[in-house]
């Protein structure tokens, strides 16, 4: 098994190179980047403020990192302005040397392939640089919104599981049954539901919308959290959670209830199940001390997979929705204002625990079932 891990990490280093080529080429190729908007954001200005700009080297589009340039930059820039022009859209009638310090602040003075190396270099030691709106590392504000998705993929999947899992269990004992018939109609309602619609009608229900106002619309925690006591804090905390992950829980559960079930009525059905019923045994005992194991085989290595696609997909609307400073709703706004540093280093993140979670998936396989062998195969 050290072997195939080993060989599982290894083979994670090509696939991020290949991701973060892919997607360097398609966002480098897609128009209003950080220059554009610069330039756009200076159109919106008087002469006076562009003429501060021109001087001040970009202070208030590029986040206060003008102190990179000295000025023998800003003469190299001037030297080359002229051809710099007519690559933006809107940069008609702006100071060339404005744009070359622009693209200068932005690292587009350098070529693409130059650019995408350097991103690769720093990106192998965990160095995302810094964002371009906000003064701040990226790895600073990963760790900050950090918290905020992790409560909302952790508690989702656990609550998901822990209802799905004693349903599909019933559901395949109950097969055919009122009980099965009724419970799918509910499952098949509840998935049909997106969770962002489904969020938005618990906003107007229970969150000062048009009827009651029993759970805050915004944040993770009330503002005066840190001076509670620390019952209070777990009770804040998970009541500013509650309408969330109920919207997340609510269509989120039901592929996994029929995969529970699915799996279950394979099961039941194979010569061993007869055979333990054949000898006498309960049929408590049949389904949780022999079927059990097998049939969660898929259902239990799945789930590192399930957190991971909850914590960084599913959660992005349901953080714009109940304001959740989350890392979706990180990397929407960098995708937005065309924040790079973000975007890429974000998109290192979740490509990384992708590979990772796949593999514990794969660990968790042989760990239920220790005759599966990978190392062979």
């Amino acid at each position: 098994m050290r072997a195939y891990i080993l060989k599982r990490l290894l083979l994670m280093i090509p696939t991020l190179l290949g991701v973060m080529t892919l997607n360097f080429i398609i966002v480098q190729a897609a128009p209003g980047g950080p220059v554009e908007q610069s330039i756009a954001r200076i159109r919106g200005l008087d002469s006076d403020a562009t003429a501060r700009f021109s001087s001040a080297g970009a202070n208030e589009a590029g986040g206060g990192q003008v102190n990179r340039f000295d000025k023998t930059g800003v003469k190299d820039a001037a030297g080359v302005a002229s051809s710099t022009v007519g690559k933006y859209r809107g940069a008609q009638g702006i100071d060339p040397e404005l744009i070359a310090r622009l693209e200068k602040m932005y690292g587009f003075d350098k070529p693409p392939l130059t650019r995408f190396l350097d991103m690769v270099k720093h990106y192998a030691t965990f160095d995302f640089g810094t964002s371009f709106y906000r003064d701040e590392s990226v790895v600073n504000l990963v760790l900050e919104k950090l918290p905020v998705s992790i409560s909302l993929g952790l508690w989702t999947t656990l609550i998901s599981y822990l209802v799905s899992i004693p349903l599909g269990i019933r559901k395949a004992v109950k097969d055919g049954s009122a009980f099965d018939i009724w419970s799918s109609a509910a499952i098949i309602f509840g998935y049909a539901i997106p969770s962002f619609l489904f969020a938005i009608l618990l906003v107007v229900l229970f969150a000062g919308g048009s009827f009651w106002h029993m759970f805050p619309l915004r944040g993770l925690v009330a503002d005066n959290w840190h001076d509670l006591p620390w019952p209070a804090r777990i009770g804040d905390y998970f009541w500013h959670l509650a309408l969330p992950i109920a919207a997340m829980v609510t269509s989120g559960f039901a592929t996994l209830t029929m995969l529970t079930k699915n799996s279950f009525l394979e099961e039941i059905r194979k010569q061993y199940v007869v055979t333990a019923r054949a000898k006498g045994l309960p049929e408590r005992r049949v389904l949780y001390g022999h079927v059990f194991r097998n049939a969660m085989l898929i259902v239990i290595s799945g789930f590192p997979a399930a957190f991971l696609s909850i914590l960084f997909t599913s959660a992005l609307l349901i953080e714009v929705i109940f304001s959740l400073d989350g890392l979706g709703y990180l990397g929407f706004n960098a995708v937005v204002s065309r924040d790079y540093p973000v975007m890429f280093g974000t998109l290192y993140c979740f490509t990384l625990l992708g590979l990772l979670t796949t593999l514990i998936g794969d660990i968790l396989y042989v760990l239920i079932d220790p005759r599966i062998d990978f190392e062979r195969r």
